[in-house]
C-alpha cells in the first residue's frame, strides 16, 4: 500500500471513531434586567441541538457580572417558586431543544458590573459538553412580554 492510501486509510479510521459533535443552535436569545439599579439579571433563549447526540449546557460565562450560573425556579411549596443553581445543568437533546425562558431555567447574571440597558447586547459564552463554547451575542430587551419567545415548549424535546 502506498504512503498516500495509507495516510488516508488511517484518517478515515480515526474519523470514523471520532464521536459525533452535537450541533448546537441558539435561538431568539435575549436578556433582561428588572430595574436599572438591578445588581442581577437573566438571558433566555431556546437552545437547538441538530445532531443525533444529547448534548448539556454545563455552564455560562460573561464579564458583565462577578458571577454567572445556570439556574431553574423550584416549588417549595404553598405557592412559593425559590431561584436555584443548576450545576449539572441542562440537557439539550438530540434533534430536540431546551427552552431558557422566564420562570423556568435560564443563564442568571449575579453582581452585574452594570446597568443591562434595552437595546445593548451582552457577550455570553456558553459551555456545552460536546459542543464545547459557544460566545453568544444577546440584546438586551428589558420591555418584552413574559411569554413572548417561549415558543409553546416545555423545556423539553
Amino acid at each position: 500500500m502506498s504512503l498516500t492510501k495509507t495516510a488516508l486509510a488511517a484518517l478515515a479510521a480515526s474519523l470514523l471513531a471520532t464521536p459525533a459533535l452535537a450541533e448546537i443552535k441558539i435561538m431568539d436569545p435575549y436578556a433582561r434586567a428588572s430595574s436599572p439599579m438591578a445588581k442581577a439579571g437573566a438571558a433566555f433563549m431556546q437552545i437547538m441541538n441538530t445532531s443525533d447526540a444529547d448534548d448539556r449546557l454545563i455552564a455560562a460565562a460573561s464579564d458583565i457580572a462577578k458571577r454567572v450560573e445556570l439556574h431553574t425556579h423550584k416549588d417549595v411549596g404553598d405557592g412559593v417558586m425559590k431561584m436555584i443553581e443548576v450545576e449539572e445543568g441542562f440537557v439539550i437533546p438530540a434533534g430536540g431543544s431546551h427552552a431558557l425562558a422566564r420562570g423556568g431555567d435560564h443563564v442568571m447574571f449575579m453582581g452585574l458590573a452594570g446597568p443591562l440597558e434595552q437595546g445593548a447586547t451582552v457577550s455570553v459564552t456558553l459551555t456545552f459538553e460536546q459542543a464545547g463554547d459557544m460566545v453568544v451575542e444577546i440584546p438586551v430587551d428589558n420591555v418584552r412580554k413574559p411569554d413572548h419567545g417561549a415558543m409553546g415548549h416545555d423545556g423539553g424535546s
